[in-house]
């Protein structure tokens, strides 16, 4: 397992440990720590002095205000000091830019939070922080710097006394690795907590798998739809041409004899092979869901069903492809599935736009129970319903009626 931060480094092998550059960067890190702390608390209290004295101009308010931000770029230089005790990035709220699509709104909250954490933490560490981090290099370096001090300043120390201090103080600094590491990894730990809070770092996460996610689904819909318009295209052009020159053929040849026969039978196999295509380029991506919407495609799906299908499908315009396309395969998997499974008389469709959502129900008045688990193809509906950031519910008791309801998020802009 790799080393990540300083706690886990301090849990191996104290050989190891010490061999590794973690305690030199724990050094650091504290070292550097005091430093700033105590720069910070200088420059605070400054800044703090002269916007008290000066409140009633703009100097003052301008003083104050520069305090205020100071949290800002406090914040900015510990998050990039973490890296010395911590190897992951601590994500910046003030630097990440807003996604396409992104809740503005919610980015700026969670900004303006970030903010008010981040004025507590430089408070923090200039009344609390930089003192511990210089107490604990005072408490860990005393004996060995003790030890130093004694062999420059004692001239009159005995032979035996300066052996036994020469091989105390690499001891000694050896010991001081651990202490040291420890407080590092704690403040680092503390650090992290209040400057890059984990659900931030996850929601950060969990957003870019989603995009991740949708840019998989568009670029999948763009391959569906190339393979329709080759098909559409290709094959399905040639077979035509194909079954019009064997209808042809058969008009020139004796009915009855052989050879007719065999082209009658070639024309009617072509003739086949052209119906199973058209039904193939259907199933891959309807030209009628591209060219008049979901509507339009849901009704040709309901018309080849073998049972009857109610259609009630109202939406105010055309809905964004992607949107489109999956209610459409979930509204047509979701017919295929009543008509083989539930036994039912009858089926309706129903579509409406409810401010930003898409909400289509297909229900049926079959036998019921329905379950994603029961093998029925519905786990594979709420899987493509997610695909689209959207959810797949499922009512089905025993003795009907089931009703699936599917809702895809829609934005206006």
């Amino acid at each position: 397992m790799t080393v990540r931060t300083a706690w886990q480094a301090i849990t191996r092998n104290p050989v190891h440990f010490l061999g590794s550059s973690w305690p030199w960067r724990s050094l650091g890190y504290l070292v550097s720590g005091v430093l700033t702390g105590a720069a910070t608390g200088v420059v605070l209290f400054a800044l703090v002095l002269g916007g008290a004295m000066l409140a009633i101009g703009l100097v003052g308010f301008g003083l104050l205000f520069a305090a205020g931000l100071s949290g800002v770029v406090v914040a900015r230089l510990e998050r990039w000091r973490l890296r010395l005790v911590d190897l992951d990035p601590a994500p910046d709220p003030h630097r990440a830019p807003d996604r396409p699509g992104a809740r503005a709104w919610l980015a700026v909250r969670l900004r303006e939070q970030q903010t008010w954490r981040e004025l507590g933490y430089v408070a923090v560490s200039v009344l609390a922080l930089w003192w511990l981090d210089l107490g604990v290099l005072v408490a860990s370096f005393l004996l060995p710097a003790m030890a130093v001090i004694e062999i420059v300043v004692d001239p009159y120390l005995p032979w035996f006394g300066l052996v036994f201090l020469l091989l105390a103080i690499p001891v000694l600094l050896l010991v001081a690795a651990f202490p040291v590491t420890v407080w590092a990894g704690a403040r680092a730990a503390f650090a992290r907590s209040v400057l890059a809070p984990r659900e931030l770092e996850l929601g950060a996460r969990l957003g870019e798998v989603s995009r991740s996610r949708a840019r998989l689904v568009d670029a999948f819909e763009v391959e569906r739809r190339r393979i329709e318009r080759d098909l559409h295209d290709g094959a399905q052009q040639r077979l035509v041409a194909l079954t019009i020159a064997l209808g042809m053929a058969r008009l020139d040849l004796v009915e009855g004899s052989p050879a007719a026969l065999g082209v009658a039978e070639a024309h009617e196999q072509a003739r086949l092979a052209l119906a199973e295509l058209r039904e193939l380029i259907r199933g891959v991506h309807p030209q009628v869901l591209t060219d008049r919407g979901l509507a339009a495609a849901t009704t040709e799906v309901a018309s080849r069903s073998p049972l009857p299908v109610g259609v009630d499908i109202a939406l105010p315009g055309r809905m964004p492809a992607a949107v489109e396309a999956t209610a459409y395969f979930v509204v047509a998997e979701a017919l295929a599935n009543v008509a083989k499974h539930s036994g039912a008389g009858r089926a309706e469709v129903r579509g409406r736009l409810l401010g930003e959502l898409l909400v289509v129900e297909v229900s049926d008045d079959g036998a019921g129970g329905a379950a994603p688990a029961a093998g029925s193809g519905l786990a594979g509906l709420a899987d493509r319903a997610a695909a689209a950031d959207g959810t797949l519910s499922v009512s089905s008791p025993i003795g009907g009626p089931t009703v699936i309801t599917l809702e895809i998020p829609c934005p206006s802009g």
